[in-house]
């Protein structure tokens, strides 16, 4: 029995790139040496024309087969960083689930649903294995035979396996999958390495095995994974069309008409989504807000509480957008993704909602294309904003150009993909205090300004 294929909607077009393409990316893999900063080209207008699903393989040959598995306790935000990007690049991404069922609860209580049981993968060849750390989701991947022996053979052969978090120990460590490799990992697991194995890198190749740190480094680990299967000139276009963090704007974050935002113990969020969310944005932003202790709420506009983000990625919500409606929330949130916007515009509850937040004089906020759902509704008259570069004319607004994270007053923005890591730390830095959003962003292993 074969795994469940990619969607047809999501089938990669052609790509054309040239080939005298030449300036170096933030992963151009030419050796096996250590790297622990790196960078990216500033984003250019092309790259940022459209938001809608991006995909890059030749037509004449078949797409590259990736396998992400995941389990109870997966980190989210690098499962869905990893299938995001590599299907933006291209790739047939099977995401199996090490569960007797296909829905799992990852480490911060997002609900994922896979495509497929990993048992349906045992006879598989993949091209690439990737797998997303997380406790106790590392461990439940260590603890699945099938994938063990999938993965093993997969290593014999000489294809290339990655792993990122807590995985590279507590998964193929005891699976002997690491021997006479250089690696690193989450910073809480670095004595379970070998210490003349183990480098303090975000990002490690080492022959056939790619590792990585953390949720702060996912973007990098699946841009190098890119690379690897597609070549630098795909990773480094997909880097651009991600918004990824450059030298030239620093971690820029503007805040105007500064104002204490007032909360009542812990802070009561609602992010609603929809089909066609951008999950890169949903995830961050509430597994971010959940790691500091706010209570978070998922509500869907659809008439499932399941939805289909842009990627393909089957998400979970908490609750339905009428449910959700008959609390009161310190803030709201909107992810981006082009359709899911629109659906999300559509929604006369959700409609409702922001109006009485914005009366009530309560905080609200939006990423990537959804700004101009607050646009539409009045919710930005007077007020300076950010969005995505290919919506961000539609904003009349003033809008505050080289910026990725913009804070006016009660109302917080951002450009969207990559950004939503730094705009989620900065919502929780005004929820709580900046030292509360280091302290978050060193579990990431993210590198958070700190003033």
């Amino acid at each position: 029995m074969e795994c469940l294929s990619l969607s047809p909607l999501l089938s990669p077009p052609s790509l054309s790139l040239p080939s005298s393409t030449k300036t170096p990316f933030l992963v151009a893999l030419t050796s096996a040496s250590t790297r622990s900063k790196t960078s990216t080209r500033k984003s250019s207008s092309k790259s940022t024309k459209t938001l809608s699903p991006t995909t890059h393989t030749s037509t004449s040959l078949p797409p590259k087969k990736v396998l992400v598995p995941i389990g109870h306790g997966t980190e989210e935000m690098e499962a869905v960083i990893l299938v995001d990007v590599l299907r933006r690049a291209g790739a047939n991404v099977v995401v199996a689930s090490v569960e007797p069922q296909l829905e799992i609860e990852a480490s911060s209580r997002t609900r994922l649903v896979a495509d497929t049981s990993i048992s349906t993968c045992s006879d598989e060849i993949f091209d690439l294995i990737a797998l997303p750390g997380g406790m106790p989701g590392a461990a439940r991947l260590r603890d699945c035979e099938i994938l063990r022996i999938v993965t093993s053979k997969h290593a014999e052969e000489k294809r290339p396996y990655g792993a990122i978090c807590a995985a590279p120990a507590v998964t193929l460590q005891p699976w002997g999958l690491v021997k006479r490799k250089q690696m690193t990992c989450h910073p809480a697991f670095m004595d379970k390495l070998p210490t003349f194995r183990a480098i303090k890198s975000n990002l490690q190749v080492s022959g056939e095995l790619t590792t990585s740190r953390g949720p702060g480094t996912a973007f990098e680990f699946a841009l190098a994974l890119v690379d690897q299967l597609f070549g630098e000139s795909v990773a480094r276009e997909i880097g651009e069309i991600l918004l990824l963090h450059t030298k030239d704007d620093n971690y820029k974050r503007e805040e105007f008409n500064g104002v204490e935002w007032p909360v009542d113990n812990r802070p009561h969020v609602l992010v609603p989504v929809a089909n066609g969310s951008e999950e890169i944005e949903v995830v961050t932003v509430v597994d971010i807000l959940r790691r500091a202790n706010v209570d978070v709420v998922v509500a869907s506009v659809e008439k499932s509480l399941q939805i289909l983000a842009s990627q393909g990625i089957k998400l979970i919500a908490d609750k339905s957008i009428e449910n959700a409606a008959e609390s009161i929330y310190d803030l709201i949130i909107l992810p981006g993704g082009v359709a899911g916007s629109e659906r999300l515009h559509k929604s006369k509850v959700l409609k409702k909602i922001l109006k009485e937040q914005g009366s009530a004089g309560r905080m609200y906020g939006a990423i990537c294309s959804s700004p101009t759902i607050l646009h539409r509704q009045g919710l930005l008259e007077g007020k300076r904003a950010t969005a995505h570069p290919s919506v961000v004319s539609n904003l009349t607004n003033e809008v505050v150009e080289g910026a990725r994270v913009v804070i006016d007053g009660k109302l917080i923005t951002s450009k969207g993909l990559a950004t939503a890591i730094e705009f989620s730390l900065a919502i929780v830095g005004k929820l709580f205090s900046h030292a509360r959003a280091m302290s978050v962003a060193e579990g990431l292993v993210f590198e958070y300004p700190k003033s």
